[in-house]
């Protein structure tokens, strides 16, 4: 296998936290039913039914195509006729006057370290103004380059950028219905043509762009050459990363290299390589109009996502969905601001550190470990009363709680650490004690 043993670079393994954006056509109809979590889904095991209820609004054309499904339902009382072209030339229009650059300043308070935006979803269209256009649309691409305009910003922020790229799915190339797991991956183009075009397409960007992730969806051509292809974005980008989706199975075989693998509304860990998980602040990555406060975790829930993601090793890609017009919807906002405003105090436990795993406090709180130039980070689910108990190996020689550089006073005995804490400390979704 090439590339075996290539070390992940160190600023990935560092970043812990990116910003996922699906922004497309399919953000005009921007519905999915949201009566079922795709991790649920998923885990039930049924893919017809994962197909026919998928919440997710970027497969839009997908549902719609699928006879009895929810979505084509809502399509035929709310639209009647028409083709996906229509949502394509109103998404020209309404996205031409959008300014992504003004989402950057948000993805930075959130505490994000990487931003990847689609640069072409399974519909075909291209969110930059690409020289490879489609050979089957006229006009399937945006009006304006959105990707160089957010790659400059986003850089200019400090933050790294990636790119997300539909290599398995085009469906301008294979076209719906997908009604199941077996017939999405026999939907994978392997023409000539296709072939042809997206690895075009890929060059393009990795020459234009030099993306400090690459992030292919579904599979890559099965009689193309994933390895070259990696290889030459490695060429361009001695530091980037790429995911396991060129090919899954191998991957997990061993006979194709991966930086890293990609559990989906899943949290379950990796034992074989670096994992992130993916996933939208709510049920969809797409912006879905159906979308209300009991299909979004809470703020609670999202730091304690993180907290637990980077205390067992992995990183979390965090989705946007912008509407047609450009505007990330104030729920997303809201909790992307409230988990910047806790990373800004508790930073220092996640960004750079490794995972030291999972304990539990002598009061039933959960507890994820951290580590990083000696000190050990105890992130505790919630707001400890009184004091701290939990079982440590080793007697620390200081305890303090980030936010506030006091020593704090501190006994260990029989394996066994006790932290005397402040009073009526203010409810948080997770407290951060640094043992040093």
């Amino acid at each position: 296998m090439r590339f075996a043993g290539r070390p992940l670079p160190q600023w990935y393994d560092d970043a812990k936290f990116g910003i996922f954006i699906h922004w497309g056509p399919y953000a005009v109809p921007c519905y999915a039913p949201v009566d079922r979590d795709m991790g649920e889904l998923m885990r039930a095991g049924d893919w017809a039914e994962v197909f026919r209820w998928s919440p997710y609004t970027e497969w839009y054309l997908n549902s719609w195509s699928l006879e009895g499904s929810p979505t084509a339902a809502h399509h035929a009382a709310t639209y009647g006729s028409g083709t996906y072209a229509d949502f394509v030339d109103e998404f020209r229009e309404r996205s031409r006057g959008a300014d992504v650059t003004d989402w950057v300043p948000l993805f930075a308070a959130a505490g994000a370290r990487y931003v990847v935006p689609v640069t072409k979803h399974h519909d075909g269209f291209l969110m930059w103004r690409s020289s490879v256009p489609n050979p089957h649309r006229a006009g399937w691409m945006a009006e304006r380059d959105h990707i160089a305009e957010l790659a400059t910003a986003v850089r200019d922020a400090g933050m790294r950028f990636g790119l997300y790229y539909s290599g398995g799915l085009d469906w301008t190339f294979v076209p719906p219905p997908l009604a199941d797991l077996g017939g999405m991956f026999r939907a994978v183009p392997d023409s000539p043509e296709y072939i042809d075009y997206a690895t075009a397409h890929v060059h393009e960007l990795v020459d234009r762009f030099r993306p400090s992730v690459l992030w292919n969806d579904i599979a890559w051509p099965p009689s193309s050459d994933r390895e070259a292809i990696i290889g030459d974005y490695y060429d361009v980008v001695p530091d980037g990363v790429v995911n396991d989706r060129f090919d899954m199975i191998a991957v997990a075989q061993g006979s194709l290299h991966a930086d890293f693998n990609t559990p989906e509304y899943s949290t379950h860990a990796s034992d074989a390589r670096k994992w992130e998980v993916c996933r939208g602040i709510g049920r969809s990555f797409g912006y879905n109009r159906m979308e209300n406060e009991s299909t979004f975790p809470s703020v609670d829930d999202l730091v304690w996502m993180v907290a637990d993601i980077v205390g067992r090793g992995g990183n979390l890609l965090l989705n946007v969905g912008p509407s047609a017009d450009g505007q990330i919807p104030m729920a997303q906002v809201v909790r992307l601001t409230a988990l910047g405003w806790w990373l800004r105090v508790n930073g220092a436990a996640i960004y750079g550190t490794r995972a030291g795993g999972a304990a539990t406090s002598a009061d039933g709180r959960e507890v994820r470990i951290t580590t990083r130039d000696g000190v050990r980070y105890l992130i505790v689910r919630g707001a400890p009363d009184t004091e701290l108990r939990i079982e440590l190996d080793v007697a620390p020689a200081d305890v303090t709680m980030l936010g506030n550089d006091r020593s704090l006073p501190h006994s260990w005995r029989d394996g066994e650490l006790r932290v005397t804490l402040p009073d009526h400390l203010p409810a948080s979704p997770a407290t951060v004690f640094a043992l040093s």
